[in-house]
């Protein structure tokens, strides 16, 4: 058993943290009362000022795995989620290693999004000796070979964000068709009329951008929206940017722009640049677009909301991987909710964000034992 003495800064009773009692001791709510919402805002984030100790007791070095190695299977880092969910990892990892509950938390980028290449690296994985990978895939289907064959090694292989349709392996990941059906509703309310709309993508070919494209497509059905360009931004500012300035010229007005994360700054700069009215743009968590938003916000009353799936559910996948190698029963998939900013959150979100960076929720070895114990 391992006691941790955490000094956190406030406890807002915003479903991680119940507010502070008259002692000042607060409760930790994550441990007992998962956010398993349809989404969760960011006041799912802890916040605040003031200063409070909580002693938390658990059994996280376990004897079971502490001899087990994981490595992280990335496709691409190409933008500023990806980054912060290498940084969650190694955070996550490095800890992890120094507690003993595991001997290895390596991760592994592969240099060009291609899924022969990512097959290359989990190959090289099995030939390593991990006892478990976890992938973030850059094709549902390309890689399941090697996947079965890290599988028939006796490797446990658990995906997430990008997923994997090889029956072998675990799969973490959001709602993505709901994320681009949430956007879609949200604009349906600030424009009951309906009107023109433009789409930015992700990576072309990849899971998780045929799912939220899909999502916004079948919403759009119900609604008095028509879609009139699709550009792909890569989520990445400077390719959205790019894309969108590119089409621009051969597109009525629109009142709203439908994002993937990632691409709403861009998108805002280069509407920026022309003569047309700002349409509402929906963000994807990125500090630079909450920075925006915020200040558009003050100079003109702007409003609009910001959706994504928190980077730091790598950490929920590491867990995960470690949870079955100690012999727990784990469901093959696992849905968490998306993290979502509104206008009544955006403040909020700004102070927890660093600059670069995207809005974040990370997840303890008891949080990941919560999703389990949910998901069975």
């Amino acid at each position: 058993m391992i006691t941790r003495v955490l000094l956190l800064p406030h406890c807002i009773d915003r479903g991680i943290l119940a507010a502070p009692t008259l002692t000042g001791w607060c409760i930790i709510r994550a441990a007992i009362e998962p956010l398993w919402e349809e989404n969760m805002t960011l006041k799912a984030i802890m916040l605040g000022a003031a200063t409070g100790i909580i002693t938390l007791t658990a059994a996280v070095a376990e004897a079971d795995t502490s001899d087990k190695r994981i490595a992280l299977s990335n496709n691409y880092a190409g933008n500023s989620w990806r980054q912060a969910m290498l940084e969650s990892w190694q955070k996550n990892g490095d800890a992890a290693v120094a507690e003993g509950v595991v001997a290895a938390a390596d991760a592994f980028t592969t240099s060009e999004n291609q899924a022969t290449e990512q097959a290359a690296q989990i190959q090289n994985m099995i030939l390593q000796g991990y006892d478990a990978i976890v992938i973030n895939a850059a094709s549902p289907t390309a890689i399941n070979g090697a996947v079965k064959a890290a599988c028939d090694a006796g490797i446990t292989v658990v995906s997430f964000d990008g997923i994997v349709q090889e029956p072998c392996a675990w799969r973490i990941a959001v709602d993505f068709q709901q994320m681009g059906r949430e956007q879609v509703k949200y604009l349906a309310e600030r424009y009951p009329d309906g009107g023109n709309l433009l789409e930015i993508r992700g990576l072309a070919g990849v899971f998780v951008d045929d799912e939220i494209s899909a999502g916004i497509h079948d919403e759009v059905k119900n609604s008095n929206f028509e879609i009139v360009g699709s550009v792909h931004g890569d989520w990445a500012q400077d390719v959205a940017q790019k894309a969108v300035a590119g089409i621009l010229p051969s597109l009525p007005e629109i009142v709203g722009v439908v994002t993937q994360g990632g691409d709403g700054y861009g998108a805002a700069q280069a509407i920026g640049a022309t003569d047309r009215s700002m349409p509402t743009i929906v963000m994807g968590n990125r500090q630079d677009e909450l920075q925006w938003w915020a200040d558009e916000q003050a100079s003109n009353g702007y409003e609009t909301t910001s959706l994504s799936i928190a980077p730091g559910v790598s950490t929920l996948a590491f867990w995960v991987a470690q949870q079955i190698l100690d012999g727990n029963d784990v469901p093959k998939d696992l849905t968490v909710p998306f993290l979502k900013v509104t206008q009544d959150d955006l403040v909020e979100a700004l102070k927890t964000t660093p600059k670069g960076s995207v809005a974040n929720v990370e997840y303890t070895q008891d949080q990941a034992k919560d999703v389990i114990a949910t998901a069975k």
